[in-house]
């Protein structure tokens, strides 16, 4: 389908969870219906944010981790999100810890988790073909309006406005945690201080609740992340070094470079002090 022949579709940007929060719908659906999935999308992602935010005191996450709130009586949300982070704790041997900080902070799969529920329900209703960035944490189904696959571009670290390399797909989960926004702010739960090493770390897969909480662990082991994530299972992943070198596996679904049309660049995500040149690595 050619550019000009753009499905109708909707967009729509928020500011939740502290971040912007945007929604490409681009199904040929009736505008009620369209504005009736969107609401029904940021309503469930405003609902997450009340319930895990780790700055709101009335939240359920803080009221649990005060003492407040039994885990008997704690939502089923909250309850699996526990358990999840358990299994993730388990199987990043320790890394990805939701007590790092010593308090409790599930939002290095939270976001990604929660953003991975909304794509699920938005094919559940109908909508297969969308674009989900929840800062940067995207998840894309289907085709984008022009007909094409979703372009995501990964963002370049020091340049805000340009990217280091694009990645394109039709079913893609893509997180990536990184310092150039909030510092070094991922700890390292065996040194109890803040990581350092790698800048910035973007991984793709099939869901993005792991695939945040992936990104997260890399970042909390330093340089020995890139080889951790050049060893897990299903998912192609780039890593950026505090010395600006990026590496990344070699399947990572990187197309060719064409001019990108309008309204094509699904997120941006990711870190580089110079855009490389990335052909035939």
């Amino acid at each position: 389908m050619a550019s000009r022949d753009r499905r109708p579709g909707l967009r729509r940007v928020e500011q939740i969870m502290g971040t912007a929060i945007s929604l490409d719908l681009a199904d040929d659906l009736p505008p009620a219906t369209l504005h009736e999935l969107a609401e029904q999308t940021f309503g469930w992602l405003r609902e997450v944010d009340a319930r895990f935010s780790t700055y709101r005191d009335d939240s359920e996450v803080c009221r649990f981790d005060r003492g407040e709130l039994p885990l008997a009586e704690a939502s089923a949300d909250l309850r699996a999100v526990l358990e999840r982070c358990a299994d993730l704790w388990r199987a990043t041997d320790g890394f990805f810890d939701v007590y790092a900080t010593g308090r409790l902070d599930p939002s290095g799969y939270v976001k990604g988790w929660s953003a991975q529920v909304a794509s699920d329900r938005l094919v559940e209703a109908g909508a297969p073909n969308h674009c989900l960035n929840a800062g940067g944490d995207v998840r894309v189904r289907g085709r984008s309006a022009t007909g094409e696959a979703w372009r995501i571009g990964v963002r370049h670290p020091w340049d805000p406005m340009a990217t280091c390399l694009v990645l394109a797909g039709t079913d893609l989960a893509v997180a990536t945690s990184g310092v150039y926004e909030r510092g070094h702010h991922v700890v390292d739960p065996r040194q109890g201080t803040p990581a350092r090493g790698l800048r910035s770390v973007t991984v793709v897969g099939p869901d993005l609740g792991l695939a945040d909480a992936y990104a997260t662990a890399a970042v909390a082991m330093g340089p020995a992340g890139t080889t951790w994530l050049a060893h897990l299972p299903d998912h192609h992943h780039a890593t950026i070094t505090d010395h600006a070198h990026l590496s990344h596996s070699p399947s990572l679904p990187v197309p060719p470079r064409p001019p990108l049309a309008p309204g094509d660049l699904a997120g941006a995500v990711g870190d580089m002090r110079r855009t490389p040149d990335l052909s035939g690595q």
